[in-house]
């Protein structure tokens, strides 16, 4: 439990119960988005697990600029108000730039600034000012408990509805490692943390497309390792058939597979919670 609890909508950050972000990487074609949502919305209810859907307007870190990149802020803004609108999710999406923070806001629960952004200080800083919970993935380079750094700087508009995201650190050359003391130093800033555990798995510097961009494999014990470590919710990225996803298609998870992959999850984050107690 977090010494301070972030409201999403509905969903309480932080508190004993176990909650998920999902949905696919970016926005792609609206049915897409619709299906997913229809898939994590029966599975959530099911496994009677908080959710709040994730998916990017824009991807502006793609390592060719041959690749899909999103259906930029007004589409992409247009599509995720309409799954709020349909199935009641709260939705977190991406901010790249100052000027995206206030359209975006105006939509969304959470703006997310990517790990590679982080330390930006013009845009954590316009993020703060909204006043809206604040997503703060951690930056592959930095330090674990560097990461109080971008929390002051949203902490100095006043804003204390902050969320951090472990997502694994560069490990030598295109790979990524987690590392469970992260958890624990992140936890020091008295915030939720989530573990990104799909993010994790990819490997930089081969396309998402190839088979060889992720390590699937690595996904069940990486997210037991983390709800083991006390993380306060698991951020997993799903898609209807991840293998034509227009980002991440490596690592991303079949939406399909997604309430047999909770199930153990949440059996094992019960058992955490009691050991606290």
């Amino acid at each position: 439990m977090s010494k301070h609890k972030v409201f999403v909508g509905d969903v309480q950050c932080g508190a004993d119960e176990l909650f998920l972000i999902s949905g696919p990487c970016v926005i792609e074609d609206e049915s897409i988005m619709m299906r997913t949502a229809e898939t994590i919305k029966k599975v959530t209810e099911k496994l009677k697990i908080p959710v709040i859907y994730k998916s990017s307007f824009m991807k502006d870190n793609r390592s060719s600029v041959d690749y899909y990149v999103g259906p930029g802020i007004d589409e992409g803004l247009r599509i995720l108000q309409k799954v709020k609108e349909q199935f009641g999710f709260p939705i977190l999406t991406d901010i790249h730039y100052p000027e995206q923070v206030i359209p975006a806001a105006e939509v969304v629960d959470v703006l997310q600034v990517p790990a590679y952004l982080v330390m930006q200080t013009s845009l954590t800083v316009a993020a703060g000012k909204t006043g809206k919970p604040v997503n703060l993935k951690h930056a592959q380079f930095l330090a674990p408990e560097n990461m109080v750094k971008p929390v002051q700087k949203i902490e100095s508009t006043g804003n204390k509805n902050i969320l951090l995201t472990e997502r694994g650190y560069v490990f030598g050359y295109n790979d990524l490692i987690v590392d469970p003391r992260s958890f624990y130093e992140m936890r020091q800033t008295g915030y939720p943390v989530i573990f990104d555990v799909t993010h994790s798995i990819r490997k930089y510097g081969i396309p998402s497309a190839d088979p060889s961009g992720g390590a699937r494999q690595y996904l069940d014990v990486l997210a037991r390792a983390g709800i083991a470590a006390g993380v306060d919710g698991l951020f997993v990225e799903a898609h209807p058939c991840p293998n034509e996803a227009l980002c991440d298609a490596a690592s991303q998870l079949d939406m399909n597979n997604l309430e047999e992959f909770l199930k153990p999850l949440l059996e094992l984050h019960a058992v955490e919670v009691q050991y606290r107690k």
